[in-house]
């Protein structure tokens, strides 16, 4: 939090006010060295939730809802009673739970299915466009996020954009999920950088505040326009997209 302090970063509460300077950097023509990368402001999971609901025709929405809720709820725990299992497995039994929860029959097959999807992913349609704008112009890039290495390169496969990102840093590394400080200092020795050298892109106001806390200047790619949680904690820049990211990173 001191780190933070020091930091005249310029908090923008609304979407379209993207840009922060941290004094000095004016000159070299980039706001920040490196950016953390949480998974989804560049892997669209939409595809997950089309098949859950062509599997459950109608009750889709609430399975991933119930899903979505426990993935993160048992990454939590886990990592609290320290009783550590990888993203993937996480996912399956919170998608095992949930279905129990939400009365629907899920067989081995349906289960597969449902887990198979997260390795079919891409990225968001805006991503290509703004990796590479940020590769042109130097800036370091890897994934700081919780799911395993295989679920973390398999969107930019699928996609052709392999080699924009720097091997990608899953919390499998430290065996703690965000927001532990243990899985954020993962992003300080692997770029070899300053926190305030190194912007965290996440996709999640909790991540975003998670980040900010450990001392990362943070942004968050807000792409369903949800409200800011009230952690303590405020991203330094919001916007909707890849593109103001862009805009955050770069003068």
């Amino acid at each position: 939090m001191k780190t933070l302090r020091r930091n005249l970063l310029l908090g923008a509460a609304a979407l379209g006010s993207v840009r922060s300077i941290a004094p000095g950097r004016a000159q070299t023509g980039l706001s920040f060295k490196a950016i953390a990368f949480d998974g989804f402001p560049i892997i669209d999971p939409r595809p997950v939730a089309a098949r859950a609901e062509e599997i459950f025709p109608g009750r889709g929405a609430a399975l991933m809802h119930a899903w979505r809720t426990r993935q993160f709820e048992y990454t939590w725990l886990r990592t609290l009673s320290r009783r550590y299992a990888d993203f993937w497995q996480v996912t399956r039994e919170a998608l095992v739970v949930s279905a129990k929860a939400t009365g629907l029959e899920l067989t081995a097959d349906r289960r597969d299915h449902l887990m198979q999807a997260f390795l079919e992913l891409k990225v968001w349609p805006d991503v290509e466009a703004a990796l590479r704008e940020l590769k042109a112009r130097g800036v370091r890039m890897a994934f700081l996020a919780n799911p395993t290495e295989r679920m973390l390169e398999a969107p930019l496969r699928n996609s052709g954009l392999d080699g924009l990102l720097e091997p990608p840093l899953s919390v499998d590394r430290v065996q703690a999920y965000k927001p532990d400080p243990r899985a954020y200092q993962m992003g300080l020795d692997a770029f070899g950088l300053k926190r305030d050298e190194i912007a965290f892109a996440a996709s999640a106001s909790w991540d975003a505040a998670g980040a900010k806390a450990f001392g990362y200047p943070s942004f968050w790619v807000n792409r369903e326009k949800l409200p800011v949680e009230s952690l303590g904690v405020e991203p330094d820049g919001i916007g909707d997209g890849m593109a103001d990211l862009v805009k955050f990173v770069l003068v």
